[in-house]
């Protein structure tokens, strides 16, 4: 039984459970299939470490506070975030991994690293 790649169309020879000819067919067909998929996880997190690099260059120590206004012309997306935590009180913190901020009056924020 004669059996075909299926990305290059090329005879498969050697194992009777082998998929593709080659690794370069089977890398190449795997990241065709799964392109959409990886493009949406890509920007996500693309957009999220550039989030987690701005809090950290902004919070050199473990606490301080900024402007919102600072936080857009550095390019925050005030959209994505890995984590929300709500203290005892109702206070809510919005985590990018470990650094996070919370809204406070007048478009200020505190800026907090979580401890490990």
């Amino acid at each position: 039984m004669q059996r075909i790649c299926p990305e290059c169309g090329t005879n498969i020879v050697g194992r009777i459970d082998k998929k593709f000819c080659t690794d370069g067919c089977r890398n190449a067909y795997n990241n065709r299939v799964n392109k959409d998929g990886k493009n949406l996880i890509r920007n996500v997190n693309n957009r999220l470490r550039k989030n987690w690099r701005i809090l950290e260059a902004l919070n050199p120590s473990q606490k301080t506070k900024t402007t919102r206004t600072k936080l857009i012309e550095k390019g925050f997306d005030f959209n994505y975030f890995t984590s929300i935590y709500t203290t005892k009180v109702g206070t809510v913190y919005y985590f990018v991994y470990d650094q996070g901020y919370l809204p406070l009056e007048n478009d200020f924020y505190a800026i907090v690293k979580r401890q490990s």
